[in-house]
């Protein structure tokens, strides 16, 4: 009788574990999984007697359970995922929220280069204008001293950490407080399909942004600004420079093999530029020295931003220092880096196509004349 039991229950398990993977991972984007029958239920409580004390079998029925309630099992890795809603909601799901990408994205990578453009200028005048007697000649012409900042590290750095701070105040702090909060609203897990049946708190980032500031005040915007700055101000330093010290490297390499196949040195002016794939290619890699350097910032802002504040309750994350020993105390050092791969994904794709863009706007407008002030 208890083998008879036994493997009743073992094929009433496989019953309801295929039933659970049909749920969780065969579900088109063109159709959804009806809700169960009550036959179907009965038979799922009845599993649930026979298979109590196996704890496989409490796992198969935690996933019916997630199933019933619109909740999905994550897959592993990001092309796991970008199947996985390709399958469910068709391949433009791809593309959702590219509306408030653009909007946050565009400002920022303007405030970028603008300010990263204009600190270099500056920088670079001041050190024309205080250059030490070994360094460049300082008998050129005032006009060719000041129209192009010296390549040096020192100045690049310091004008990309400025831009970096500059777009961290001015746009990249309140978009990514309300961006966290939007996100943070939803179960990591919940079935997209479910999503418009919630009574959602956050509904778009105007409308974010201003209940943020009616329940909590204009400065819950700029919760997490210090890590911020200093992410973006580390990211773009290290960005700017790597980029740019090896765009001088690779412009060497070229005007000498011009010169070597033109017939020796002076044969080729100044006007080499760099091609569209050695500036995709440095954009890429230059992209992602920043984030593998400044990630546990990235970490903390994300917690410091998240949490709500309520009156009376200490917050658990409260400066920059005290979340970073509180995160490695309760979840180990190691987690200061995590996500640490996507946001490489992310990031130097991102940038290699943002250089590349770059570069070739720029020659194209210097071309026509645009940024000649004599």
């Amino acid at each position: 009788l208890s083998s008879k039991a036994s493997a009743a229950a073992a094929s009433s398990t496989s019953e309801v574990k295929t039933a659970a993977t049909s749920a969780l991972h065969d579900v088109g984007w063109k159709q959804r999984v009806p809700p169960p029958s009550a036959a179907a239920k009965a038979t799922t409580a009845t599993t649930v007697s026979f298979a109590a004390s196996s704890s496989s079998s409490s796992a198969m029925i935690s996933a019916a359970n997630a199933a019933k309630m619109g909740v999905v099992q994550a897959p592993l890795g990001p092309f796991g995922t970008a199947r996985r809603i390709v399958q469910r909601e068709g391949p433009l799901a791809l593309y959702k929220g590219l509306t408030a990408v653009y909007t946050g994205i565009v400002p920022k990578m303007a405030i970028r280069f603008v300010s990263f453009e204009y600190y270099r200028d500056v920088l670079g005048g001041w050190y024309n204008r205080f250059l030490p007697p070994n360094g460049p000649s300082a008998t050129a012409p005032p006009a060719a001293q000041g129209a192009t900042p010296p390549a040096i590290p020192t100045v690049t750095f310091t004008a990309g950490l400025l831009s970096g701070l500059t777009e961290a105040i001015m746009i990249v702090t309140p978009a990514e407080v309300c961006k966290i909060r939007m996100q943070s609203q939803y179960h990591s897990l919940i079935d997209p399909s479910q999503k418009p049946q919630m009574n959602a708190k956050y509904k778009n980032v105007a409308q974010t942004a201003m209940l943020i500031v009616k329940e909590e005040g204009i400065g819950a915007l700029y919760k997490g600004v210090v890590p911020t700055m200093l992410r973006q101000g580390c990211n773009q330093a290290v960005n700017f420079t790597a980029y740019n010290w090896s765009k001088k490297r690779v412009l060497a390499w070229k005007k000498q093999q011009m010169e070597e196949k033109h017939g020796g040195a002076g044969s080729v002016g100044n006007d080499v530029q760099l091609d569209h794939w050695q500036s995709l290619l440095l954009g890429g890699l230059s992209g992602g020295m920043g984030p593998l350097v400044n990630n546990p910032l990235d970490v903390v802002k994300t917690r410091m931003q998240k949490q709500v504040i309520h009156p009376g309750k200490e917050p658990k994350y409260k400066s920059l220092l005290q979340s970073c020993m509180v995160i490695a105390k309760e979840e180990g050092t190691p987690a200061l880096w995590k996500g640490i791969t996507p946001r490489l994904m992310r990031i130097m794709p991102g940038q290699a196509i943002t250089f590349m863009t770059y570069e070739a706007v720029s020659a194209r407008m210097e071309s026509f004349g645009w940024f000649d002030y004599e």
